[in-house]
Order: structure tokens, then C-alpha cells, then sequence
């Protein structure tokens, strides 16, 4: 194979992940909060039992992802990390209220703090990785 057919492939490799990296940052994230959740509350760890309470979060995610356009600039912290983070909590806890689930205040501040946590804090801890990277430091 020739070298620029190798560079081709992985510019578009490279550019696949910079486009969808983030969205499988944000939904393994959505996941971890759900089977944490779940193990603490001894509700086992089957895939339906996962899905059932993975689906509003998820939806919410999308729903906010959607709304601050995290496509042109999916590792921002804001719009696109606000945006994942407000709609993964605030329209996942909405979904479950019209599913019948449990949206307990303690359930709500722990569900705004991981989240938050874990969709802003991601992004930041990218911003500040390419920032250092940015910063050149020259031995005296």
C-alpha cells in the first residue's frame, strides 16, 4: 500500500473520532452514572434493568447535545459541555417524572453533580491537556 493511501486513511480515522469521540466520551459517562447508581442501590446489573434507567439520561443527553448544536465544537465546555450536562440531568429527570421513575431531591443533586462532574469535567481536564501542550518550556 502506498504511504498517502496510509495518511488518508488515518486523516479520516482521526477525523471520525474528532467527530464522535466526544459523543461516546459523553455516553460511556451517562452509563458509568446509571451502573454506579444501580450497583449502590443493589438493583443488579442486568441489560434491561441498565437500559431502563440508562434511556432517560441518554435521551436527555441527545436532547441537549441537539440544542447547543455540540457538533461544530464537540469538546468545548460550553455550549457543547453545559449542553450535555443540563440535558443529560435536567430533561433525563423530566423523562423519568412522564416514565414513572424516581426522581428523589437527593437522586437529583447526585445525579447534577456526576454528571457535571464527569460531561464538563472531561472537557475541561481536555481544554487544560491541550493548552500544557501549547506551553513551551525552555531549560535554562
Amino acid at each position: 500500500m502506498q504511504a498517502s493511501g496510509v495518511r488518508a486513511r488515518g486523516a479520516r480515522a482521526a477525523r471520525l473520532w474528532l467527530a464522535a469521540g466526544p459523543a461516546v466520551l459523553d455516553v460511556a459517562c451517562v452509563l458509568a452514572f446509571v451502573a454506579i447508581g444501580r450497583a449502590s442501590h443493589h438493583d443488579g446489573e442486568s441489560l434491561p434493568g441498565l437500559a431502563g434507567t440508562a434511556w432517560p439520561f441518554l435521551a436527555g443527553l441527545g436532547a441537549g447535545l441537539l440544542a447547543t448544536r455540540a457538533w461544530r465544537r464537540p469538546a468545548a465546555v460550553v455550549p457543547a459541555g453545559v449542553g450535555a450536562w443540563l440535558g443529560a440531568a435536567g430533561v433525563g429527570m423530566l423523562l423519568r417524572v412522564v416514565a414513572g421513575q424516581g426522581t428523589a431531591p437527593a437522586f437529583i443533586g447526585v445525579a447534577l453533580a456526576f454528571l457535571g462532574l464527569f460531561l464538563v469535567g472531561w472537557r475541561v481536564a481536555a481544554a487544560a491537556r491541550v493548552r500544557l501542550g501549547r506551553t513551551r518550556v525552555t531549560p535554562r
